[in-house]
């Protein structure tokens, strides 16, 4: 086998489960974060040869996946619905408080469903990958503000549609 090609072979087995966990987050569909991964590898994939020696493989694939999600956004309006599973993480969550952590899932993904796209995508990037606001801004190729005003419009509707999720969001830059 071609090294390269093993390379991102192995790059692939590795590290999709990490892209479906954010494609997911940015889709809210199972099938559409698939999609989006998939559209994703197959970009990077063609640029493996300049890639792998960097180590920004994942970096670029994301990048690529922001870039993809926001022009279907643009492409087409399409009523959301939530039909998938969140991915389970792979620890075996079978603790006490399994039954609060599946009722704050279920919680957390209605109330992201009722999020614009847009929005969803500004958390994910801010919250869940723990990115910059300026990081955040050139993955999505808005500008730094839009980043910020929208981050600001998400929490304050999930604070309306989800008042339970109160100790679960971030503050002027703190987590609670």
């Amino acid at each position: 086998m071609d090294p390269l090609l093993s390379e991102f072979d192995s790059f692939v087995r590795t590290r999709t489960p990490a892209l479906l966990r954010s494609a997911y987050l940015l889709t809210g569909d199972q099938h559409l974060a698939e999609d989006l991964v998939q559209s994703a590898l197959a970009r990077t994939h063609r640029s493996w040869g300049r890639l792998h020696d960097s180590g920004n493989a994942e970096a670029y694939t994301r990048k690529i996946m922001y870039h993809l999600q926001v022009s279907w956004w643009r492409r087409r309006r399409v009523a959301e619905a939530m039909p998938g599973d969140l991915p389970e993480s792979r620890g075996g969550d079978s603790g006490p408080d399994h039954a609060q952590q599946i009722t704050l899932r279920l919680t957390l993904r209605a109330a992201l469903a009722r999020l614009s796209t847009k929005q969803r995508a500004v958390l994910v990037l801010r919250f869940f990958e723990d990115r910059s606001e300026v990081e955040a801004a050139e993955m999505l190729g808005v500008t730094v503000g839009t980043v910020k005003s929208q981050t600001s419009r998400a929490l304050t509707k999930l604070r309306t549609v989800a008042p339970e999720l109160a100790d679960l969001y971030v503050t002027e830059g703190s987590a609670r």
